[in-house]
């Protein structure tokens, strides 16, 4: 069966947004959805890019109307992804590519075992990490020890994904990342 849905997971701050961002204006075949989160704006973030930002409240209403096809509990804050972006893009012929935490990847891959693939992208050390998410948000986060214990736990996941990539130099780690893409929709 072909792929119609693509996951790709990495601790925060691996670079797992910055590679689909790139993919999905390189190559019109595929469908970012847009998440919805309780988490704060960042700065040169806006409402739908790259998130829906909600309340608590308005997530916890939309989870009792199942309006998420997965959600879950990240570092501190909910994530959701809205099962009419998924139809949307299958009825438009496309293969919708997410990033997701690993807890979601997991529920993708349950829910559409035939369908669906995982990408795990791992930083080069734990140290390069550190590095990366203190420097991405100007200074240390509020949930940065959270951040990087989860880190270790979701790269111990990796090898239960269907491909893993390491992202030590941009350009190279994505144009492996875009091969991986291009094999698995040429079945599309």
């Amino acid at each position: 069966m072909k792929t119609q849905l693509i996951i790709v997971a990495a601790p925060s701050g691996a670079g797992k947004s910055s590679f689909v961002e790139r993919i999905c204006r390189e190559d019109s075949r595929l469908f970012d959805t847009v998440t919805y989160t309780t988490r704060s704006m960042r700065a040169g973030e806006s409402q739908g890019h790259p998130y829906h930002f909600v309340s608590k409240e308005e997530f916890e209403k939309r989870v009792r109307e199942n309006f998420f096809v997965e959600w879950a509990k990240v570092h501190t804050n909910f994530y959701g992804t809205p099962l009419h972006q998924l139809e949307d893009a299958w009825a438009a012929g496309k293969c919708v590519i997410m990033d997701v935490d690993v807890q979601g990847a997991e529920t993708f891959k349950a829910k559409f075992p035939q369908t669906a693939k995982t990408i795990f992208i791992l930083p080069p050390s734990i140290d390069e990490l550190r590095r990366r998410l203190t420097k991405r948000d100007a200074n240390v986060p509020a949930d940065f020890d959270v951040r990087m214990a989860n880190a270790e736990k979701e790269m111990a996941h990796a090898k239960n994904f269907d491909f893993q990539l390491v992202n030590d130099q941009f350009e190279a780690s994505f144009a492996q990342f875009k091969k991986i893409i291009d094999q698995l929709l040429s079945d599309v």
